[in-house]
């Protein structure tokens, strides 16, 4: 699944003259192989775009929102107020490679919105020396616009946080490779308690895991983390009610499927919602589940051509893990299946956020981003917010998001709008993969609904020490069979 789709904007001189660069000009989009659809680049320059000049632009159409838009349409400035914003806390953020520009970056995207430096920001490799960055494999530049993305917008949420970047030595492709490494990096943290909420942006289709055991030995580190009181969270992915089946992200699935570690019954599953706002970040329709595939200036943009493709948040049942004991309450939406996402913020195309990255082979500047890797470090950094309220982790909070949805607490807000159903193109034959609606309460697309964190904040601290953390769960006894795939 790891993916985020890296858009940038046209020339400020193009916009100051009022012109509009010719689709001849357009550049070209290198695959990436991953686990996720390939990512998007076009070439940036150092001119930022405002969410007026994005939507002004030919190519691009579509709004970009800011820092403090987010923050403001997730209400978290009164927060910031009263002194709850993160500090004493640490957000791990688990990327393979990692970004060789990342300090600076994070110090231009901080300048630029005036975000104050991270009181601690840390990058380590605990399992195994990184190898030097090469601008010519696109794997390590697509985990370097992952890195980019997960470091800056975990910062934008809890600005006084401090952020740990876990590096890896091998990149994960669809459960073939990478996952060992990811796995002993996040022990490492839970290990040495580095960390009070660990984010991961990537995942890899169930049935690519070539046994249910090969999966559970990769399980160990997120029962160690909830043991140890550390909340885990996970993007539930980009292709809607799909996946990918293999990992030259190329194929995807005609039947419905969700993504590992999203579907952990002890990892947080995040999805993806549309903000709609105006420039105050005030909200201009309500929230809906995140599908792009059938809008037609997004895939133009993303993927250069107007057909549909699979551009939506991930959601849907395991074919793995048994309901867990927290979804016992909405048994009548997943059944005796695992239910993915747990929550959802912001992850549309049509609803871009801002990075800036400067390294090669792009020239430096400001890329236009979207997908669920974005909204995933967006809930990070308001579980920090929570772990600050608390004065210490939270450890899996699951049980606590479904409490505070069954007692109606307003610091969640349902999406009841939208759905997860996806089309693509084979050849020339056209697939549709049915997926979910969205629907008041607990839903396969949009979890228990997103967050108004200045009230959501002190529930789920409060919530946590109530309810507590623990999970009791199972496997399908189809499990077995359902996880033979690639191998």
């Amino acid at each position: 699944m790891r993916r985020a789709a890296w858009l940038s904007a046209l020339s400020g001189a193009a916009l100051a003259a009022g012109l509009v660069l010719p689709a001849t000009a357009s550049p070209s989009r290198p695959a990436v192989t991953r686990s996720g659809p390939l990512t998007t680049r076009h070439s940036a320059t150092a001119a930022y775009l405002t969410e007026a000049q994005c939507l002004a632009t030919r190519t691009i159409r579509l709004p970009c929102y800011d820092p403090a838009q987010l923050q403001d349409a997730y209400r978290v400035p009164p927060l910031l107020a009263r002194g709850i914003d993160g500090r004493g806390v640490t957000i791990a953020i688990v990327d393979s490679f990692g970004s060789p520009t990342i300090r600076r970056d994070l110090a231009a995207f901080d300048a630029k919105f005036h975000l104050p430096t991270p009181p601690s920001f840390q990058v380590v490799e605990p399992a195994g020396a990184v190898p030097p960055f090469d601008p010519r494999t696109t794997t390590m530049v697509g985990w370097a616009g992952e890195t980019t993305l997960d470091v800056e917008w975990a910062h934008v949420m809890a600005p006084q946080a401090n952020l740990l970047l876990v590096e890896t030595p091998v990149s994960e492709t669809e459960g073939t490779a990478g996952f060992p490494q990811i796995e002993a990096a996040i022990q490492d943290v839970v290990d040495h308690h580095l960390a009070e909420v660990i984010t991961q942006s990537f995942g890899a289709n169930e049935h690519t895991f070539t046994s249910l055991g090969a999966l559970e030995r990769l399980r160990g580190p997120y029962v160690a983390a909830a043991a140890a009181g550390i909340t885990v969270l996970a993007a539930a992915g980009d292709t809607g009610a799909t996946d990918y089946t293999t990992n030259t992200a190329v194929t995807y699935s005609t039947s419905p499927a969700v993504t590992w570690p999203a579907s952990d019954p002890l990892v947080t599953a995040v999805g993806g919602t549309q903000l709609q706002l105006d420039a105050s970040g005030g909200r201009t329709a309500p929230d809906r589940a995140w599908n792009d595939t059938y809008t037609r200036h997004v895939n133009e943009f993303v993927f250069g051509t107007a057909r549909p493709h699979p551009d939506a948040t991930g959601g849907g049942l395991s074919a793995i893990f048994s309901r867990p004991s927290f979804q016992n309450g909405v048994a009548g939406v997943v059944g005796g299946q695992r239910g993915v996402p747990d929550i959802a913020m912001s992850a549309a195309c049509s609803g871009l956020v801002d990075t800036y990255q400067s390294f090669a082979p792009t020239p430096p500047g400001w890329y236009y981003v979207c997908g669920t890797s974005e909204a995933t470090p967006l809930f990070a950094g308001v579980v920090a917010l929570a772990d600050q309220v608390a004065h210490h982790g939270l450890g899996c909070i699951n049980p606590a998001l479904y409490a505070m949805a069954a007692a109606h607490d307003p610091g969640i807000v349902s999406v009841d709008r939208g759905d997860n159903t996806v089309s693509f193109f084979a050849g020339d034959s056209e697939h549709t993969v049915k997926g979910y609606a969205a629907a008041r309460g607990y839903s396969l697309v949009s979890g228990v609904g997103t967050v108004d964190a200045d009230r959501f904040v002190p529930e789920l601290a409060r919530t946590v020490a109530s309810v507590g953390s623990q999970v009791s769960y199972g496997y399908l006894p189809t499990a077995a069979s359902a996880t033979q795939g690639a191998s």
